[in-house]
């Protein structure tokens, strides 16, 4: 059975059509959905009775639970479970100008980071639409506030979901759905180079994040097994492809590992491989896990290499700590759930 939150506009029209009626039927579906927030269908007073019936007998209404809650000051952490008896996380980031959410796009992952929690547990399987939609709309209702903006930086690689994940963005971003901007929508990948030109044909003005996390191929490949198929030079040539392309500027993700990346050098390495792209480097405080091995640099390393970055030239941030105090490292909570 269909599950009316993976269903776009689009499809919604079709299923309509399809019924012999007018298409119009698909915004009042979603206003009752994402605006009024019922999945009531006895509510949806301006549907006729037997199209309700109809609704009810076609399509399921099911989401995923919230069954464990993690919090500290500015970050809210969720574990949901899923039909298939799954688990799947979600974290929400309160900042000034709004409430952030970084959604998950699969159980576990593939891409097999070594310093991330996510792939220390593999892929079972990819997200279903409205299992990404419904992440957003169990948090808002459980919150009593709205998510402004997505990042899909979650469990799992988004581009390896990638129809799954473009019928999220179209829902999501849809002014009749849950009307987040394009531009508060951000997609992170670890460097899939071919579904990265998949994404730039779809003309999409969302903001793209590039998980780098080392400035050359012996240290990326050692950290990042995706870097063994996509190496550095093809990656950077999709990422000038996607700028030229999309007029938008690329984030570069760099995770701060103690002793690993962390030098002057690579610093040095990492200004002289970006210059004169338009981008700009994320640096990323490390969240330790107790599975893994690693650390975090110490503040004066990241500041100092920060600092490196910047009379070189390149536009770059500290990305301010949230959820250290908590499970927030990608899949630390879903990792306790399922040991």
């Amino acid at each position: 059975m269909q599950n009316i939150y993976g269903m776009t506009r689009t499809d919604l029209e079709n299923y309509f059509q399809n019924l012999g009626e007018k298409k119009f039927k698909a915004i009042q579906v979603l206003e009752w959905l994402y605006q009024k927030k019922s999945n009531n269908v006895l509510e949806w007073s301006n549907l006729k009775k037997d199209l309700r019936d109809k609704i009810s007998e076609d399509l399921s209404f099911a989401r995923p639970k919230i069954i464990k809650k993690e919090a500290d000051t500015l970050t809210r952490k969720y574990l949901f479970e899923l039909e298939d008896k799954n688990y799947i996380e979600a974290v929400v980031m309160f900042h000034d100008y709004g409430n952030s959410l970084c959604v998950s796009s699969q159980v576990g992952c593939n891409m097999g980071c070594s310093f991330c929690e996510s792939g220390r547990l593999k892929k079972v399987r990819n997200l279903e639409t409205f299992e990404m939609v419904s992440q957003i709309l169990e948090i808002e209702a459980d919150l009593k506030l709205r998510i402004s903006s997505v990042v899909i930086m979650g469990i799992g690689e988004p581009l390896d979901n990638f129809d799954n994940v473009m019928n999220f963005i179209n829902i999501i971003n849809d002014a009749k759905g849950l009307a987040i901007g394009i531009r508060h929508i951000t997609l992170s990948t670890s460097g899939l180079v071919p579904k990265i030109y998949d994404l730039m044909n779809k003309d999409l003005q969302i903001n793209l994040a590039i998980s780098l996390h080392a400035p050359n191929d012996n240290l990326r490949s050692k950290i990042m097994k995706v870097n063994n198929v996509y190496n550095i030079s093809q990656l950077l040539t999709a990422i000038k492809d996607y700028i030229a392309r999309t007029n938008r500027r690329v984030t570069i993700e760099y995770v701060m590992l103690k002793g690993v990346n962390d030098s002057k050098e690579c610093a040095l390495e990492l200004a002289n491989l970006l210059k004169g792209l338009n981008i700009y480097v994320n640096l990323i405080p490390y969240n330790e896990t107790n599975h893994l091995e690693y650390k975090k640099s110490d503040p004066k390393t990241i500041s100092e290499f920060c600092e490196t970055l910047k009379n070189n030239k390149i536009n770059v941030t500290i990305r301010k700590e949230f959820g250290s105090k908590i499970s927030a490292a990608c899949g630390q909570l879903r990792s306790k759930e399922v040991e």
